[in-house]
């Protein structure tokens, strides 16, 4: 099995003049599920190279073990400082698609024309791609049979409460849950910070950080399906 994880090489928060990326978390969580299951996993994102990570991503406070596993694994470093680029990538290649969150793919992804035909492709092509936490805010522009791809579908994302809490509303470019929301989705949420995934179909999202393991476990369970 082949998984592509895609993350932002955006790496401002807005004009706040603080740095953003992505969440360490919502990488290394899936990371793990995919490679301790005998995944093959590349890595990718717009410019390549080292994606920014968001600083607060790896404060103690938001460290994990499979973050700790992560920082302390070589291989896995050397993959991430060496991202692909996304505009080298080919849907045929991979099973499955990954997106991990933090604040940056509202930058980048969710506006990158590579990203959304990518996302439409692994659709059309009855593959499972599943995002977690800001990430599914890069499905606004992708559509499948000529309507947004979320239009009818159950999805959730970061909400608009835990996007408040960590005072980011007025900075971020949209607000995950109301885009979801406006596109027709059937948004639908847990606890904040608690893990919380959906899945409708090939699409499989998470809420936050904290249901990265269990947004990436849901889709390998897609495998088990098929």
């Amino acid at each position: 099995m082949k998984v592509l994880i895609v993350l932002t090489s955006h790496d401002q928060l807005g004009n706040t003049g603080h740095k953003t990326g992505f969440w360490l978390e919502e990488l290394a969580a899936p990371y793990y599920a995919f490679k301790d299951a005998g995944a093959e996993i590349v890595l990718a994102s717009p410019k390549g190279g080292q994606p920014p990570l968001d600083p607060k991503s790896n404060e103690p406070a938001f460290q994990t073990d499979l973050t700790r596993r992560f920082e302390a694994d070589a291989a896995a470093n050397a993959q991430l400082a060496s991202t692909v680029r996304l505009d080298s990538v080919n849907q045929a290649d991979f099973d499955t698609v990954f997106y991990p969150g933090g604040h940056g793919p509202l930058w980048d992804l969710a506006e990158d024309a590579k990203s959304i035909g990518l996302l439409e492709s692994f659709i059309a092509a009855g593959k499972p791609v599943g995002l977690v936490c800001h990430a599914p805010g890069v499905l606004r522009h992708v559509k499948h049979d000529g309507k947004p791809l979320v239009a009818g579908k159950k999805v959730t994302g970061f909400t608009n409460s835990e996007e408040e809490a960590v005072g980011l509303t007025q900075v971020v470019p949209f607000l995950v849950e109301d885009t979801l929301k406006d596109l027709g989705g059937v948004y639908s949420k847990g606890a904040d910070w608690g893990s919380y995934v959906v899945q409708d179909g090939l699409l499989i999202t998470g809420q936050n950080p904290a249901s990265s393991e269990e947004a990436a476990s849901v889709l390998m369970k897609w495998f088990d399906k098929a």
